[in-house]
């Protein structure tokens, strides 16, 4: 089986099975434009008026009429070890994958998106919420965010963590997720911020998801992106 199925100079959305917004949608898309779904999130696409580029996943959540208008785009990845999220992010080859429709459920499933993150933090996603998202930090990070945005930072293992312009200061800071963490802090403007292992959540408003975009491109050497960030 092939290990990527999908290949983009470009970032990527993805959906999920979650409710989606169709305004949050039709903004990802317009900053992602390549749709790639997540199992059952290909006919939650669909709805909308979306054709999935594909579809990635064990198939158990996806409605026979959905998988039969998707005939040809559907990658069955059967295996039982792994959630449908992390089967389409390992499948993914971009600079960065958006994914909708992985909040807002269930706890559980949102704690294994976060585990997900970490553990292939080699595929830059950002996570989209109704009010927040959240990415893994890379080694070294500049979003130019406002004063007073909201930036918390949560350790999904032991992480020493270094930011400036943030109202509470993080200066060789040792964070862990049974001992001290980050969140609940503030931007006073742009924020530098470095780490030593990729385990850090970084959460930020759901305003500032082109602001995170450009920073993890940028991170990434400035691939494509044909959106400009207002």
């Amino acid at each position: 089986m092939k290990s990527i199925i999908v290949s983009s100079e470009s970032p990527i959305t993805l959906v999920g099975g979650a409710r989606l917004n169709p305004d949050d949608v039709n903004e990802v898309l317009s900053l992602a434009p390549l749709l790639v779904a997540a199992d059952g999130g290909a006919a939650s696409a669909l709805t909308l008026g979306h054709l999935p580029e594909a579809v990635i996943g064990d198939m158990d959540s996806l409605p026979d009429d959905a998988a039969q208008a998707l005939s040809g785009r559907i990658h069955c990845i059967s295996e039982q070890d792994s959630t449908d999220f992390d089967k389409a992010l390992r499948s993914i080859d971009a600079p960065l994958v958006v994914a909708l429709g992985f909040a807002g459920g269930r706890f559980d499933h949102e704690l294994a998106v976060m585990n997900t993150l970490v553990r292939r933090a080699d595929r830059a996603c950002i996570v989209v919420g109704a009010e927040t998202l959240v990415f893994v930090a890379p080694p070294k990070l500049r979003l130019d965010l406002s004063a007073g945005s909201l930036v918390s930072l949560f350790p999904m293992a032991e992480v020493r963590a270094n930011a400036t312009g943030l109202q509470w200061p993080v200066e060789d800071l040792d964070l862990a997720p049974d001992g001290r963490v980050g969140t609940s802090n503030a931007a006073t403007g742009p924020v530098d911020l470095s780490v030593d292992t990729p385990s850090l959540l970084v959460i930020l408003p759901r305003s500032a998801l082109r602001v995170a975009i450009m920073g993890l491109l940028a991170q990434r050497g400035g691939a494509q992106w044909p959106v400009r960030a207002e």
